[in-house]
């Protein structure tokens, strides 16, 4: 694989000198027509989200609508399958013109040169990334280029059944509560009889301690993406602090959480609290039996600090499409005010246009959306390597963490020892 991604960094770089070429041609042309070319271009677009698929051809549309000589064929593969053919594709050197790159991933695919740079793109098009939120450009640029623009983001926030904590005489969460109110509350709200419990303790990285490590002091990856925080004692508290409510019998166990997924009990009000992502939305407010009884507020503090991960997804350009001109078209009017109301207007997803958000908050005016957005003052940007194995080892790790087949800080190690092995051989 290694060999054959070399293969496609080296056509990629000639399509890139043949492209520049063509910009030195064509350069001070301000006709839309002349820059791409009259002929008719179809660009093939990939994605995995079918929730999201009609509001793409919906985006699509508008955008054929103001360049007639090109078309998009939207291509939906679901993300199991997703990038396993991706990498297929990228054998045959039949990657989609433009597709969804999402943060776990991108830095493999930049580094073996799949991805076409946009730094000048962006820069000729004065296209303001202030715009969009900074932690998105960090995780979408690798050795000084942007290879894409971010199309939208997610965090996670406390969400809370409203008819559980009337029914227990609690008081709702507030911004300030702390992690010792949400526990005191989580206590209260746990009633082994009817069989619901105050909130439950997953072990997941971004809707969990991706949020509550950085709370703690800690970091998973430095800024620099060149030393892993699993070393450090605010990485073993980050974790230890939802190990501890199991333990207490506030949360559900392992096997429960097992047997019926977290958020399925939150959905059938078996629990009474959860950190959920904001990509949960749609399906919160689908459903009959809590969309009426449901708010969120901000993760509370943790020893008086705040702590959150930002994840988004960027559309990004294939480095050996035929078409680079029509493809940068494409993704300019992605990034565009106009597609990001778009994108707003559906509630599907946060848009990443910073003057899309208004609309976006009020799509679903009967809950605290703004409780996302105020997460990104103090959001840190998602992790990402080129060596990806080690997210597999983090994740085999938590699960046996939270079994409490090894203690917190043998799992630390662990992590770290392999985050260290991935980042030299990111080198």
């Amino acid at each position: 694989m290694k060999k054959i991604l070399s293969i496609i960094l080296c056509v990629a770089l000639m399509t890139t000198m043949l492209v520049g070429c063509g910009d030195k041609a064509t350069s001070g042309q301000s006709d839309q027509g002349q820059k791409q070319g009259n002929e008719p271009v179809t660009l093939t677009f990939a994605l995995w989200d079918k929730n999201q698929e009609p509001v793409m051809q919906e985006i699509v549309k508008k955008f054929e609508e103001t360049h007639p000589n090109i078309k998009v064929d939207v291509q939906l593969t679901p993300y199991k399958q997703y990038f396993t053919k991706l990498e297929t594709a990228a054998q045959g050197g039949e990657v989609p013109d433009v597709f969804w790159m999402n943060g776990p991933r991108f830095m493999k695919y930049a580094a073996n040169g799949i991805l076409m740079p946009i730094t000048e793109k962006v820069k000729s098009e004065n296209i303001d990334l202030s715009k969009y939120p900074q932690g998105l450009i960090d995780l979408y640029s690798y050795k000084d280029n942007l290879y894409g623009i971010p199309k939208d983001w997610d965090v996670t926030a406390l969400w809370y059944n409203k008819r559980l904590f009337d029914e227990a005489g609690v008081d709702y969460p507030t911004n300030e509560w702390t992690w010792e109110d949400m526990k005191e509350a989580a206590k209260k709200l746990t009633n082994t009889d009817k069989g619901v419990y105050g909130i439950a303790a997953r072990a997941d990285t971004q809707e969990g301690a991706y949020n509550t490590i950085p709370a703690c002091g800690g970091y998973i990856i430095s800024d620099d993406r060149t030393k892993s925080g699993y070393d450090t004692a605010g990485n073993a508290e980050g974790i230890k602090v939802w190990i501890d409510l199991i333990k207490e019998g506030v949360s559900p166990t392992v096997p429960e959480m097992d047997d019926t997924s977290p958020i399925s009990m939150f959905q059938s009000e078996k629990v009474a609290m959860i950190y959920a992502a904001s990509w949960n939305v749609p399906e919160f407010m689908k459903n009959e039996m809590i969309k009426d009884n449901v708010d969120l507020v901000v993760m509370p503090k943790i020893k008086g600090n705040r702590g959150a991960v930002i994840h988004g997804l960027s559309n990004v350009i294939y480095s050996g499409t035929k078409h680079p001109e029509e493809a940068w078209e494409l993704v300019k009017y992605l990034a565009s005010k106009e597609a990001n109301e778009i994108w707003a207007k559906s509630g599907v997803v946060i848009p990443a246009h910073t003057e899309a958000l208004d609309i976006w908050k009020n799509s679903y005016p009967n809950i605290n959306l703004q409780a996302f957005i105020d997460t990104l003052d103090y959001a840190t940007m998602y992790p990402s390597t080129v060596n990806t194995k080690w997210f597999e080892v983090e994740w085999d790790t938590y699960i046996e963490m939270w079994n409490e087949q090894i203690s917190v800080e043998e799992g630390c190690k662990i992590i770290y020892d392999e985050m260290t092995k991935a980042l030299k051989q990111d080198k």
